[in-house]
């Protein structure tokens, strides 16, 4: 993905601005559907990871349908995208659920408190529509993440239900399940966590007929075990008879996209600083919250190039840091910078916090060289979402 944007001009488009190749996305969109195809599982576009709808006319040509965390999600898969609605919350509301439940083909929930609370509501929906089916997120408390706040199995998660919590006298009207355990992850932690699931749930599930294995599956990576997940896939499929469901985000949107911003300032505090016209904290919160340190095309660890900076936001917030990084020339005010892989999780996570914009969206083809403003943000988007 990288070579792609090192030729790209981003001059072209106004700053600070998330830019996505829609060549790269249909790459990953294929070998998607590829595996989809091979295993007989059914693939959903996680929202939660990327929910730019401009692209849901290419998104669903290959994939089955979106899964969502509530009302504005399922909403925006059902009206823009097509095919199967998927919806799990960790907690619904009867005033979200009776919106949520028109949209829903499946929907899960995290309790068997949460099930027996709203299933006289559910199944008054079904007996005049026939659906939604209804499964139960479970936690194999099987923990494969590195990263604590990304790890729904680690101690006390309220994320899933847990063999000694399971209800036996809830699964009345319960068809499936679901788990969600991985984080940008190949296939081995799958296959372990997949063990840790028939250890503790095997009876349970030869009681249904669907499993969903949730997201942070990286099937797009190029070292990622694709056979073995077919594989995987074709004999639980066969052994349970169950059909099963994979809900990818990042695997849909990785290195498909970059976030241009430009140089406001360039300052000296015991090193060189360089304040930007985008944000840790408003545009790129991963970077606070994971943590890590994103790519910069033409950057280079501190001191390997021959001048560093410490690049911050321009929000009032002092640990607004996106990281220190060194290049081959000074830099000035107006400058260019491109941050590399910025499509997932990325977009659907901004604020206006101090009011700062929203970045713009912009849509390239890496062939063509053409390049669509989707869309820019403005006041009435900040004080739109205030009152």
């Amino acid at each position: 993905m990288a070579n792609r944007f090192f030729n790209f001009d981003c001059s072209r488009v106004p700053s600070p601005c998330y830019v996505v190749d829609e060549v790269a996305v249909e790459e990953n969109l294929k070998i998607l559907a590829d595996v989809q195809a091979r295993s007989g599982a059914k693939i959903l576009a996680a929202l939660k990871a990327f929910s730019m709808w401009n692209l849901a006319p290419l998104t669903s040509n290959y994939l089955s349908g979106t899964c969502a965390s509530g009302y504005n999600e399922a909403r925006l898969g059902k009206e823009e995208y097509g095919g199967e609605t998927h919806v799990f919350s960790a907690a619904y509301n009867e005033a979200d659920l009776n919106k949520i439940l028109p949209l829903a083909d499946h929907l899960i929930f995290n309790s068997c408190s949460q099930w027996q609370r709203f299933r006289p509501l559910v199944e008054t929906h079904q007996k005049k529509h026939g659906k939604p089916k209804v499964g139960l997120r479970i936690n194999p408390e099987h923990s494969e993440g590195a990263v604590p706040i990304y790890d729904p199995c680690a101690p006390c998660s309220r994320l899933g239900i847990t063999f000694e919590e399971l209800d036996p006298e809830s699964l009345e009207g319960i068809t499936g399940l679901h788990m969600h355990t991985l984080c940008e992850q190949g296939f081995a932690p799958l296959q372990r966590t997949v063990a840790a699931l028939e250890e503790k749930f095997g009876d349970l599930l030869e009681q249904m007929g669907w499993l969903n294995l949730g997201g942070g599956h990286h099937i797009t990576a190029p070292d990622y075990e694709r056979d073995g997940l077919i594989a995987l896939i074709q004999d639980l499929r066969e052994r349970y008879d169950v059909e099963v469901f994979l809900e990818p985000g990042e695997a849909i949107a990785i290195h498909t996209g970059v976030l241009v911003t430009e140089v406001l300032d360039i300052k000296y505090n015991q090193m060189n600083l360089a304040i930007l016209d985008t944000s840790a904290t408003c545009h790129m919160p991963d970077i606070l919250e994971m943590p890590y340190r994103p790519e910069i095309l033409g950057a280079g660890e501190p001191e390997e190039k021959d001048y560093t900076y410490r690049l911050g936001g321009m929000t009032c917030l002092a640990g607004d840091v996106i990281g220190d990084y060194s290049f081959d020339d000074e830099l000035h005010p107006g400058d260019r910078l491109i941050f590399d892989d910025m499509s997932h999780y990325t977009m659907v996570k901004t604020t206006t916090f101090n009011g700062i914009n929203l970045p713009a969206i912009a849509r390239w083809n890496s062939q063509t060289d053409e390049i669509h403003i989707v869309k820019q943000f403005g006041y009435e988007d900040f004080k739109g979402r205030l009152s």
